[in-house]
């Protein structure tokens, strides 16, 4: 223990400073969103989203070469296709009369697909398996800033929303007739689930 403590502190091994703080605050968040996830029971749509940021990062990398837009990151890509898919999962199992696990199942595909076909399209090899697994390892000072604002957010949001996500998952036609506007925070909850 006392070594892993030194190599933490070592000026020389920021990375793997930021790589513990980053697992650190991710499983704040994720302790905090998983409870909302088991009780609603949308799992398969946290797969779903997941597998759409791939999408994302594939078009955050070709504009970033292709265009030379420095701004765009991978990991807003992967921010912004994950809230998109949230926000498109949410209201089809809200509006359509369509099965929601086969829009789901389809989003997952056509996410998956648009990543790959925009890694393939990138200029100079760009390996999947990167970002597919990726490595904590390769934290940034900037990364980790953001899993922290992100992390903040995600807490304040449950905090302040608490009883609202506490009804939504556990008795949404109660929470209906209490005149809690259901189908907000239930996006809202898909949002903080990306």
């Amino acid at each position: 223990m006392r070594e892993f403590i030194s190599a933490v502190l070592d000026p020389d091994m920021a990375f793997l400073r930021h790589a513990l703080l980053a697992g650190i605050a991710a499983s704040v968040a994720f302790g905090i969103v998983g409870t909302y996830v088991v009780a609603r029971r949308i799992s398969y749509i946290a797969g779903a989203v997941s597998h759409c940021v791939l999408g994302g990062i594939g078009v955050a990398l070709y504009l970033q070469h292709k265009t030379g837009a420095s701004w765009c990151d991978p990991l807003y890509g992967a921010i912004a296709s994950a809230l998109l898919a949230a926000i498109v999962i949410g209201l089809v199992s809200l509006r359509a009369r369509q099965r929601e696990d086969t829009v789901i199942g389809a989003l997952w595909a056509v996410g998956m697909a648009i990543g790959l076909l925009f890694l393939a399209r990138t200029p100079g090899y760009v390996d999947p398996m990167t970002y597919l697994f990726g490595n904590i390892l390769l934290i940034s000072k900037g990364d980790l800033w953001l899993i922290l604002a992100l992390d903040a957010c995600i807490v304040a949001l449950a905090a302040f929303f608490y009883n609202k996500f506490l009804a939504v998952c556990f008795d949404e036609e109660f929470t209906r007739l209490r005149g809690v506007h259901v189908e907000l925070y239930f996006l809202l909850l898909l949002c903080l689930t990306a």
